[in-house]
């Protein structure tokens, strides 16, 4: 692995190519590095944290895959499990490699495939360290979810303190609390806190402290972290011990950190380890399409305007061009397209037509777009949108008739009662909104995971948990994922545990499941 650490490139000018050919070396690299970053500062007036490319090669790229893209972590099973699984599949030629993996962090660090031409690592240049380099530094919702420059540090923290309970409690003991908060990790963010930030650094110092509490307090019948002013629930009830416990609780890893009976201080802190990771990539999915489209149009743009001003030749830029049109392409539904959009041909289409829309548009992007169209601004515009939007209230406020037929949508109504389907949204005004509103939907953060609350904890008994799960008839969970999942929480809760799932308009009980620590079952 080679690293270069790039800080702000100087101007230049001229109009000699940068290269000739598919071969690149350092010296090519650096200058592809400032004629991209020339650009990206003068012409769109990108703001981005300090650079870090590393070279890796399609092995290290697997690696970085398994890892999720992180440079470095805590070691763990499934890690392994999956790196076998993407090197087979590569292998047969059943996959491929992406040509960079980019990491939100400060500095940001960029992965470069040691395989690609010169053109391929000029391009994933301006889209990862450019263009996800900005989404990341400029976006609301990651400036108030995630700290950019605690991250690394934090996965060092985790790394060295999962070591250390190895060490001292043994693999198998580690591995089990880890099997556990992986399984309830979906759940085990905090969705409606605000705009509460993780403070990472924070949390190292914190875990310390709670580390010597529990060395000067340690209670071996009653092992629980005290509450700080921080943690305090919020949850308003007449029942003290609803109030004391938080409930209702939609963040499940929390409650176990702070309320299991069973759980030793060392648990506890994995436990917290493993949700603030999560914690820290909550907002990467309700922004795939966006981060997508921005860094696609930003290499686009950069790309062209390299070739204009005669850095790159022909060739060049027929390759970026090929390879472009390779990633925005959108199959068609029966071609393995599905339901779905590729987020970077509907990501990259939106943010085209915004451009247009702000400099030539058309008496219907008037009249649904008064507020941008023709304001002469498209990357004002656009930066605009980058900042202040996600996914879902994105497409609600930009997605035009112009995409929509496009991308030829439509909307299906399948009832499931009726023997037949219904095109019930079509290329009218009434038909653009309805669809408009329906792949918002399908962004929206609140459909992507299950909505599932602790609702009662019977301490003074049984100590029987219970959860719910606000559902409707149809969109129920997979009885096997339920009950195995299910067996995690029992097992991390030490006592049993009841999960009902219930039609959210009328309340009617569905399924229910049962648990104990060892043994899950599902009572109809």
């Amino acid at each position: 692995m080679m690293d270069l650490r790039l800080g702000p490139a100087p101007a230049r000018t001229g109009s000699s190519l940068l290269y000739q050919g598919n071969d690149w070396n350092f010296e090519i690299l650096r200058d592809c590095y400032d004629a991209v970053a020339e650009i990206a500062d003068r012409e769109l007036g990108l703001t981005v944290y300090p650079n870090r490319l590393e070279i890796i090669t399609s092995e290290q790229m697997l690696d970085v895959y398994t890892a999720h893209g992180m440079p470095l972590g805590y070691r763990h099973w499934s890690l392994g499990k999956r790196f076998i699984s993407h090197e087979n599949a590569y292998r047969r030629g059943m996959m491929g490699l992406a040509y960079e993996v980019v990491i939100n962090s400060d500095p940001c660090i960029s992965y470069l495939m040691e395989e690609n031409s010169a053109t391929m690592q000029t391009l994933v240049i301006a889209h990862a360290a450019f263009g996800h380099n900005h989404f990341f530094h400029n976006n609301r919702l990651f400036r108030e979810w995630t700290n950019a420059s605690e991250i690394l540090d934090y996965l060092e923290f985790a790394r060295g303190y999962i070591h250390q309970c190895e060490e001292r409690y043994g693999i198998a003991a580690v591995e089990r609390i880890l099997d556990a908060a992986h399984a309830l990790q979906g759940q085990g963010v905090h969705r409606h806190s605000g705009a509460r930030r993780l403070d990472l650094r924070g949390e190292q110092l914190r875990a310390q402290a709670r580390r010597q509490h529990e060395e000067a307090t340690f209670n071996d019948l009653w092992r629980t972290l005290p509450l700080d002013d921080e943690q305090q629930p919020e949850a308003a009830s007449s029942d003290p011990l609803r109030r004391r416990l938080g409930l209702p609780e939609e963040n499940l890893l929390y409650f176990l950190e702070k309320h299991a009976p069973l759980l030793a201080s060392w648990e506890r802190e994995v436990i917290r380890i493993v949700r603030m990771i999560a914690q820290y990539f909550y907002p990467q999915p309700q922004l795939k399409m966006m981060n997508e489209g921005c860094a696609t149009w930003v290499h686009d743009y950069i790309m062209r305007r390299l070739h204009e001003n005669g850095r790159i030749d022909d060739a060049s830029y027929l390759e970026a061009i090929h390879s472009t049109s390779n990633v925005i392409t959108q199959p068609d539904f029966d071609a393995g397209g599905g339901p779905s959009f590729n987020p970077y041909a509907l990501g990259f289409a939106m943010m085209r037509d915004i451009a247009r829309i702000c400099s030539a548009p058309t008496a219907e992007d008037r009249a649904w777009f008064p507020d941008i169209a023709g304001n002469g601004q498209p990357i004002g515009t656009l930066k605009h949108a980058w900042a202040e939007f996600r996914d879902e209230s994105f497409i609600l406020q930009f997605l035009s008739p112009a995409v929509m037929r496009q991308f030829r949508m439509f909307r299906i109504h399948d009832d499931t009662s009726t023997p037949y389907l219904l095109v019930d949204a079509i290329h009218d005004d009434a038909g653009y909104r309805d669809i408009r509103r329906t792949v918002a939907q399908a962004h929206d953060p609140a459909n992507m995971h299950a909505e599932i609350e602790i609702t009662g904890a019977n301490m003074h008994a049984d100590r029987l948990l219970t959860m719910e799960h606000r559902t409707v008839r149809g969109h129920q969970l997979q009885p096997s994922d339920a009950r195995q999942t299910l067996q995690h929480m029992a097992d991390l809760w030490g006592y049993g545990v009841q999960l009902i799932e219930r039609d959210m308009h009328d309340g009617t009980v569905l399924t229910t499941y049962e648990a104990t620590r060892g043994n899950a079952r599902k009572r109809e």
